[in-house]
């Protein structure tokens, strides 16, 4: 048995799957399965069931899990301990993002930051809200930027910067050279949604519901799991959609799509560092919190601005 081995271990419960597991710490599934094998052999019982859709620890995986994930953590801090006597920021740090400032602000912030402090290497994490807010929650990240607020008392979050909602149309659309359209008519145009957990969608209904409207009054056409999915089907005429300016800005300003607003309605979000409570950060945690602060305040406007332009 060795840390290695542990940490691959803790990705296959983590993610219920070998596949993903491999995907995240860039192995291929039959060299994971090869680890797990190897840590069965050395407890001399089975850790993992493989079941047709899940991979689930067995109860003596289940206590593995738990101290594997002490040794891993000891690990980390034995590493940043030394780095911080030697006057370093030095170590792993795992951070995530929704699909908005993981796709669209954090990569640009993360290249900034390396140049600042080489010897941190960074593990970015990308799904909706809710997958994010539990990986904070296990332990598997220690910081996340997300699209919505957390009613869970095991998390913190502040607000770092806002962003705007837009109705998005194909250039082609009879909507195309208009500025504002009213609830009514959007409700009956074919319209395609994000899946259930995203910010995105959670903003939505949180900001019709103040004129009277839900996305049950939609012509919902479509659900799809990606921003980049939702444009290239607003293009490509399967329906409208309301999608984050930021997201929107580049293909706006090549003129690919338009955007407008809803009348007597301004769809604005925050998105937030989201920590868990009471846990202590690590150096590199910190430094790049400061980092971050001072980094998305400069640039989120600025994509912004290109989208509210237009309008």
């Amino acid at each position: 048995m060795d840390l290695w081995q542990l940490k691959v271990f803790c990705n296959v419960v983590d993610s219920q799957s070998f596949s993903k597991a491999g995907q995240r710490i860039h192995l291929s599934q039959p060299t994971v399965s090869s680890h797990i094998r190897d840590l069965e052999d050395y407890f001399g019982c089975r850790l993992i069931d493989r079941l047709a859709r899940a991979a689930v620890p067995t109860k003596a995986g289940e206590l593995l899990y738990e101290y594997a994930r002490r040794l891993l953590t000891l690990r980390d801090e034995t590493e940043t301990a030394i780095a911080e006597f030697q006057g370093k920021i030095k170590g792993c740090l795992h951070i995530g993002g929704s699909t908005i400032p993981g796709g669209y602000i954090l990569p640009a912030i993360i290249g900034d930051f390396k140049k600042k402090y080489p010897d941190v290497s960074l593990v970015l994490r990308i799904g909706d809200t809710s997958q994010i807010i539990q990986e904070i929650i296990t332990g598997n990240i220690e910081i996340g930027i997300v699209g919505a607020k957390s009613t869970d008392p095991n998390i913190i979050q502040q607000r770092l910067f806002e962003d705007e909602l837009f109705v998005t149309v194909p250039t082609s659309h009879r909507w195309a050279k208009r500025q504002q359209i009213e609830p009514e008519k959007l409700t009956r145009e074919p319209f395609i949604v994000r899946e259930a957990g995203s910010g995105t969608r959670k903003s939505i209904q949180i900001s019709l519901a103040k004129i009277d409207k839900s996305l049950n009054d939609f012509n919902i056409v479509a659900e799809m799991g990606s921003n980049q999915a939702m444009i290239n089907g607003v293009k490509h005429d399967l329906g409208v959609s309301i999608l984050s300016g930021i997201a929107v800005a580049a293909e706006v300003a090549q003129q690919r799509i338009q955007v407008l607003t809803i009348k007597g309605l301004r769809l604005k979000r925050s998105f937030y560092m989201t920590m868990r409570h009471k846990r202590t950060l690590s150096p590199q945690a910190a430094v790049f919190i400061e980092f971050l602060k001072n980094s998305s305040t400069m640039s989120v406007p600025h994509l912004k601005q290109d989208v509210a332009t237009t309008l």
